[in-house]
């Protein structure tokens, strides 16, 4: 589906892939839902190991349906906006746990699990880490992509698992590969819900002597606490 959608984008008229507009792949109104200011969106309650996670949109209507187009549609060619609007949010992350945005940072992406590659014909998450260190290059960031983390079992599908039962299906689940003791990591995903999967990406790179600054994504659910307690998004958009 990947090659596919790709190909299609350049071979037929494109419509906005957030509002189904006619005039290109995102228009100037969803766009603008991606270039907000990164900040720090918790989920509540926030699983236990879950480093400080920054993101940008709020994972709701135009910029949910983006992201589903990017994932499971095949629409790579949004690779760039997402790529970009994840860049912000890494680069605040990093910027916040080492006190300086241009220290050098290692972006981990979650791994898709190969059943998932081979359905959508990509993985989406590193193919967004990809654009969004391309991004940071261009600030004069230094930044790089490092594929350091494996699954070592099968998972059941998350849709529709509460929080704990995600937790539970995720627990070991991910594993550390190569020498990635002492590595400065922002862990980078397109969407945070309950934070399960964040958190045990962090406990696989903390077991293998990672260390883990923080975790940057797209877009964050409701599913957070903004400190006062509302649960609510307010000017998160």
């Amino acid at each position: 589906m990947g090659l596919l959608g790709a190909a299609l984008d350049l071979l037929l008229p494109q419509r906005c892939a957030g509002c189904g507009r006619a005039g290109g792949l995102l228009c100037p109104a969803c766009a603008a839902l991606f270039g907000g200011p990164a900040r720090v969106r918790p989920p509540r309650p926030a699983p236990p190991g879950l480093p400080r996670p920054w993101a940008v949109a709020a994972y709701t209507g135009a910029v949910r349906q983006v992201i589903v187009a990017h994932k499971e549609q095949g629409r790579t060619g949004l690779a760039r906006p997402l790529g970009s609007c994840l860049a912000t949010a890494a680069l605040a992350a990093a910027g916040d746990a080492a006190g300086d945005a241009a220290c050098p940072v290692l972006l981990v992406p979650v791994p898709s699990s190969p059943a998932s590659v081979r359905r959508r014909g990509h993985d989406p998450t590193l193919r967004i880490a990809l654009a969004a260190a391309r991004e940071a290059a261009r600030s004069g960031a230094a930044v790089s992509v490092a594929r350091m983390l494996a699954h070592r079992r099968r998972v059941a599908d998350q849709a529709g698992l509460t929080a704990v039962a995600r937790a539970a299906n995720l627990a070991g689940a991910l594993e550390a590969r190569g020498d990635v003791r002492g590595a400065p990591v922002v862990l980078v995903d397109d969407v945070i819900t309950t934070g399960a999967t964040l958190a045990e990406a962090a406990r696989a790179l903390r077991s293998g002597g990672a260390r883990v600054l923080a975790a940057a994504v797209v877009a964050a659910t409701r599913r957070y606490d903004d400190g006062a307690g509302t649960g609510e998004f307010g000017h998160f958009t």
